[in-house]
């Protein structure tokens, strides 16, 4: 039963934080599925396309979306992957049959493709290793073409190439979703949990300050979760630095009152992760903690129930980046969305890498057609907003809030928030969504010691319209506006949250 005649309420107080946010936080995800790639951030041929041949509108829009980290080349994708396939003159370049989204990979775009797109946008590369159907020596090899300086036939193979200088990629993941029976080369946790150390210990062997990411489970759903995590680990606790989380929402069966509570089981994958990986931990005796690295997240319509940016094609014909999962995001989506984010802020403290899946077309905050224009999707501005202002320290927010009953996950909070302290300005942003789907919410913020004298703008992404969305033909149909009523009152800030709604609130 909804309560939303009652305010919502929380206090901030700098002496209570949860952590300093991890920039890599607001990372993205390009994997070979689809338009990502081409026609996506790569297409030669369009107006705006540098001597690289990447999209110049789409480098600006990925710019101001503020990403970070952007991880590559997959997914499914990577385990069926041939790296040396995407290096050397295109002219030579293998064309490969793509098992995982049943298309023709051309090859066209590859590593040194990938290093300079990550670089035009000042990014850091987060690269995907083959385990599924290749192994330590591949890696390894891998690892000697990017980041060796010179003087061995790898090394001297990518100057050779064009690329004197090494690409310095720091942050590798050991394959893909190996718990998956769909992910080729399949792997059981004992069989994974092998090849992932061997691989660990030998990429250390090259470089002892590689950072490196483990395999975890690809839902919270899988039968297999927990006990996944822990037989991993036990095999390579002291050889990995993070263990990865892949999870997506979408509306099932007119539930919308469960969908935006999907935060809800963010935050419970993430702390059982946590208690999974801190029980290995004390098992094995080690001063060691693990971190989380939440590497694919985001609203997607796995039953194809979304509309689609400009017809869905099919994968299975063989095609080259056929229109694959290229959902149109509507403002509830973009609210959930929002949602997602403040749980990853809400677990800063161990969650040091998070990756938006995926950056273009698919699933993806920014859409395009080819030859013709780039604009933002609806879940464009929350992750822009929660970038530009989600960076510093988290400040711990126990909320008292209004709560209703919803079929998936009981009775929730109405209220879910996070606020962030830029430790340089001493500026608060408070993130805030309401989900409640037509009731407006009062809300009271008490500012403790924090020294805030104005609300320097508070926005909101709402519509009366729970379904609209922007279109290649309405590109701005949906953006954030200015709330009215927001009011700081010595160290109590008031304000009155907009039903299903994004806010953004800045103090300073």
């Amino acid at each position: 039963m909804s309560e939303t005649s009652h305010t919502a309420r929380f206090t901030l107080d700098p002496d209570f934080t949860v952590s300093a946010v991890d920039p890599r936080l607001f990372g993205s995800f390009v994997e070979h599925l689809g338009r990502c790639v081409y026609t996506g951030i790569y297409e030669p041929g369009h107006p705006t396309a540098d001597e690289a041949g990447l999209r110049g509108d789409v480098l600006e829009l990925i710019r101001e979306l503020g990403v970070s980290v952007v991880r590559y080349p997959g997914g499914n994708f990577v385990s069926g992957y041939k790296w040396e396939d995407g290096v050397g003159p295109k002219d030579q370049r293998p064309r490969r049959l793509d098992l995982a989204w049943r298309s023709t990979e051309t090859n066209q775009f590859g590593l040194g493709e990938f290093v300079d797109f990550v670089r035009k946008i000042q990014g850091e590369p987060m690269m995907a290793i083959n385990l599924g159907t290749r192994g330590v020596a591949e890696a390894i090899e891998l690892q000697e073409y990017a980041n060796h300086p010179g003087g061995t036939a790898l090394s001297d193979l990518r100057a050779a190439h064009g690329d004197k200088d090494p690409y310095d990629i720091r942050l590798w993941c050991l394959g893909n979703e190996m718990d998956g029976p769909w992910q080729t080369g399949h792997k059981t946790a004992d069989e994974y949990g092998r090849i992932a150390a061997e691989t660990a210990r030998a990429m250390r062997q090259i470089d002892p300050d590689v950072e490196l990411v483990a395999c975890g489970s690809s839902s919270q759903a899988m039968d297999t979760f927990a006990a996944w995590e822990s037989t991993v680990l036990q095999h390579s606790y002291e050889l990995v630095d993070h263990i990865s989380l892949h999870a997506y929402y979408y509306e099932r069966d007119g539930d919308r009152d469960s969908f935006l509570a999907s935060a809800v089981d963010t935050e419970s994958f993430i702390e059982n992760v946590v208690a999974t990986c801190d029980h290995v931990g004390a098992r094995l005796k080690s001063k060691k903690t693990i971190n989380l690295s939440f590497d694919e997240w985001n609203v997607w319509y796995q039953d194809g129930s979304a509309p689609t940016l400009s017809g869905e094609g099919r994968g299975d014909d063989w095609a080259e980046a056929p229109r694959l999962l290229e959902d149109n995001y509507s403002v509830t989506d973009a609210v959930v969305f929002g949602s997602l984010l403040i749980a990853l802020l809400r677990h800063a403290d161990r969650v040091k890498v998070a990756c938006l899946a995926q950056l273009v077309n698919v699933i993806a905050p920014i859409a395009t057609e080819p030859g013709g224009a780039a604009w933002r999707q609806t879940t464009f501005h929350p992750f822009a907003q929660a970038s530009a202002h989600g960076r510093g320290t988290v400040l711990d927010v126990r909320a008292e809030s209004p709560r209703h009953t919803t079929a998936k996950y009981g009775e929730v909070d109405l209220l879910h928030a996070t606020a962030v302290r830029d430790e340089t300005t001493g500026a608060v942003t408070v993130f805030a969504v309401n989900r409640h789907q037509t009731e407006t919410l009062p809300l009271e913020v008490t500012l403790r010691g924090l020294g805030l004298g104005e609300v320097v703008e508070h926005s909101v992404l709402a519509d009366a319209d729970p379904d609209a969305r922007n279109t290649a033909a309405r590109p701005d149909r949906v953006t954030p506006h200015p709330a009215t009523g927001t009011t700081l009152d010595g160290e109590v800030l008031r304000t009155t949250l907009e039903p299903l709604s994004w806010n953004v609130i800045r103090l300073a």
